[in-house]
């Protein structure tokens, strides 16, 4: 079977890698253009792309596939691209261009998507981000045949994971690639061997995982603990939650659950010594900070922050 690929960071990066050691030919890759990164702002080339010319996988970069778009030279160019590249199916996994119906009606045997939750629940963008956020005990991969509507497509294989409440988005991003990986060559095998049987989504449970945005991204300690303890894991690493410390914005990257007494006001914060750590009082409870970073800093333990940084004890964060 003759797969085209179009994904764009590690997540579909490891896609790929299954599908390419599974032995299934690859004669074509799309993903985004490469995009400025790094302090120097310099030109880099996305994961799938990476792992396509390590392989000598031919690869196309447009801006846009609809037609009706802003640029529908480089569109119709994908369009004759992909009807004259020979091939029985697309996989798609995290490419971040929207598949009009003129491209997903192109392959013999349609597009799939490997989408990183349970579908109906978190159709959309940032799937893994609002699981733990809102505090799911599982997730999982959907592998589904891709329609016009966001994430409303037929389910082919679904298999679950348990979140830990030691999870980020990092390690659960990571542990969902893999199974993604496992689960698309298995449903490629069985759409071979005419052993699929799809299921149409529930109406029941639909609700959608919007982009996350830098915005969201300051504690709200009026907020309960566990609510901000969930929101710095599901924001690890990107785009990473902060709060405001005097004049400084401390980016907050680990915390844990803190039992304390007594009445404090929201923000105050109760210690910050290297035996207990820097305790912060919530709306509800407290957090213990575990790892923090200055601006222009590095990610460090509160042990080692505290080394250098003084956070004084009954002072506020905001």
């Amino acid at each position: 079977m003759r797969v085209i690929f179009a994904g764009t960071p590690e997540f579909a990066a490891t896609a790929l890698q299954a599908i390419h050691a599974a032995g299934f030919e690859v004669p074509l890759v799309l993903t985004q253009p490469d995009r400025p990164a790094g302090r120097g702002m310099q030109l880099h080339a996305s994961a799938v792309k990476q792992f396509a010319l390590l392989h000598g996988i031919p690869v196309a970069q447009p801006q846009s596939l609809r037609l009706d778009g802003k640029y529908p030279d480089v569109a119709k160019e994908a369009h004759d691209l992909l009807n004259n590249t020979p091939h029985d199916v697309m996989v798609v996994a995290a490419y971040g261009l929207i598949l009009p119906l003129s491209v997903l009606n192109i392959p013999r045997l349609g597009c799939l998507n490997i989408h990183g939750s349970l579908l109906p629940r978190w159709r959309g963008a940032a799937p893994i981000h609002r699981a733990i956020e809102a505090g799911d005990t599982e997730t999982g991969i959907t592998i589904m045949q891709m329609e016009e509507g966001l994430d409303t497509g037929p389910m082919l294989l679904k298999q679950s994971i348990a979140i830990k409440d030691t999870d980020t988005t990092g390690i659960l991003h990571d542990k969902l690639a893999a199974m993604g990986g496992e689960m698309i060559v298995a449903t490629l095998q069985q759409l071979e061997d005419g052993k699929l049987s799809p299921v149409v989504q529930p109406e029941a449970g639909v609700n959608y995982a919007s982009k996350i945005s830098k915005e969201e991204a300051a504690l709200d300690f009026s907020l309960p603990a566990e609510v901000l303890a969930r929101k710095i894991r599901a924001f690890n690493p990107f785009p990473g939650t902060h709060a405001q410390y005097a004049e400084t914005t401390l980016k907050i990257w680990g915390a844990k659950l803190f039992e304390t007494t007594g009445n404090h006001k929201p923000g105050q914060i109760l210690s910050a010594n290297a035996e207990q750590g820097v305790i912060v009082a919530c709306g509800q409870g407290s957090l213990s900070l575990t790892e923090l970073q200055k601006p222009g800093g590095k990610r460090l333990s509160v042990a080692d922050f505290l080394q250098g940084h003084a956070l004084n004890e009954g002072n506020f964060f905001s």
